[in-house]
């Protein structure tokens, strides 16, 4: 019995040295994880895009960035770069001055709509409240998608506090009427401190605090001081009253125009009573020889546009001449009537273009400056001029007008057309400081020369 005992003993022994050695159970470690980026906001989207650098740059000038990086949610209609340099030339620049940061930062609310508001919502909306606390409207038209004037062009941009919406356009607010008059608005503005002296100095302060409504390209202090030396002294002294004064209401127009309503080549009148002339070129709007900077700073009564020179009221000649009659002002220098059409007149001008006085035979405009052909070139000349300011309501009553040649022209309507013996008039009321100009399609003969 002992004996199997030990047997037994013996083989528990063998067996468990044979049995293979068990592994310890490997240590637990934590697992490692990528690191992951932050979701992008609105703007951190709009700086990453590469289409938007403009608008980032005003979001920093007008400290909106923590606003729109923000939990929101929010809706941007982003303007790309392009959208922003449709904008007249000089807008952006004068928009990121710190004076103007007010106005930039209205114009960026404008674009901003609290709320995530997807493209397929957007197209059931007729109108939509910014954060501005504008309204924008909301219309959709041949399948493409319009805020204001504005077209959609990519939609639902994603981002952690919002969505994008990318547009081809500012949207400009609708500018609310102030309740300062055009001075008090000029005065408050900063810049205007030139044109605000010469106002008072004219007597002209309560004028442009009446009623109203006035339209005032307002000249900034810049632009008074590109006037030669000693200019702006002199306007000031009493003894130039009349003249500022002058030169003030050209500047003047006795009604409300807003930027929308300036069409390339508009004639208007200004409070002087005499021509201003607009054009249109590459997006840029000027007035005369000034660019229009920035446009509808509303009044209570009425607007300004702040322009980057002074303007001067003209006369037939420099008229002629500013508007590109260049063959007329080159045979008035050659008949040395120049000096008789600058002075103090009145004067009414027939004034043909350069297309009239090249459908001359060929040859005639050359021989005719030539100068021993002065007196016949005079004599032409003369036959365009009235010496009394006629204006078209009574041009079309008469049937004839006395020349300062001594020879009458015949003056006809017919199909609501008028003519000066055969020649059209196709443009009236150029109106100066010395008279009119009637412009015409055909050179007018002498009976003599004819």
């Amino acid at each position: 019995m002992k004996h199997s005992l030990m047997v037994g003993l013996l083989a528990s022994l063998i067996l468990a040295a044979c049995a293979p050695v068990a592994t310890p159970a490997p240590a637990s470690t934590p697992m490692q994880l990528e690191p992951t980026a932050a979701p992008l906001t609105i703007v951190d989207v709009a700086v990453a895009d590469g289409r938007f650098t403009t608008l980032v740059a005003a979001l920093q000038a007008a400290d909106l960035v923590d606003t729109l990086t923000g939990e929101g949610p929010y809706t941007v209609f982003a303007p790309t770069d392009d959208a922003f340099a449709k904008l007249p030339a000089g807008t952006i620049e004068d928009l990121l001055k710190p004076e103007n940061k007010q106005m930039l930062t209205d114009i960026l609310l404008n674009h901003v709509v609290a709320g995530n508001v997807m493209a397929s919502a957007v197209a059931g909306l007729t109108e939509a409240e910014t954060v501005f606390g504008n309204k924008v409207a909301v219309k959709v038209e041949d399948g493409k998608v319009f805020i204001n004037d504005a077209e959609v062009i990519i939609t639902d941009i994603l981002a952690s506090n919002g969505v994008i919406h990318v547009v081809d356009t500012v949207l400009l607010p609708a500018a609310e009427e102030s309740a300062m008059d055009i001075v008090d608005l000029a005065a408050a503005d900063g810049r205007f401190t030139t044109l605000v002296a010469a106002v008072e100095t004219a007597g002209l302060v309560e004028t442009l605090k009446s009623e109203g409504p006035f339209t005032v390209f307002a000249p900034t202090d810049e632009a008074f001081a590109k006037l030669p030396a000693g200019t702006i002294e002199e306007l000031l002294k009493p003894e130039n009253k009349q003249k500022l004064t002058d030169i003030l209401l050209y500047h003047v127009l006795p009604t409300k125009v807003m930027a929308s309503a300036v069409t390339d080549g508009l004639i208007a009148d200004s409070a002087l009573g005499t021509s201003v002339f607009f054009k249109l070129d590459m997006g840029t709007a000027y007035i005369n020889e000034a660019q229009i900077v920035i446009t509808d700073i509303e009044a209570s009564n009425g607007v300004i546009h702040v322009i980057d020179t002074v303007i001067l009221p003209k006369d037939i000649v420099d008229a002629a001449v500013f508007n590109k009659f260049e063959t007329l002002a080159a045979a008035l220098q050659a008949a040395d009537l120049v000096e008789t059409l600058k002075g103090e007149g009145p004067f009414t001008v027939f004034a043909p273009t350069d297309d009239a006085f090249a459908a001359l035979p060929d040859g005639t405009l050359a021989s005719l400056l030539l100068p021993e052909n002065k007196q016949t070139l005079t004599n032409i000349l003369l036959y365009h001029v009235v010496g009394a300011s006629v204006l078209a309501e009574d041009v079309v009553t008469l049937e004839s007008a006395d020349t300062v040649l001594g020879q009458p022209v015949s003056i006809k309507v017919e199909d609501g057309k008028v003519y000066v013996n055969d020649s059209q008039v196709i443009v009236t009321d150029i109106k100066t400081t010395n008279g009119v100009i009637h412009v015409i399609n055909a050179v007018l003969l002498p009976p003599q020369q004819s």
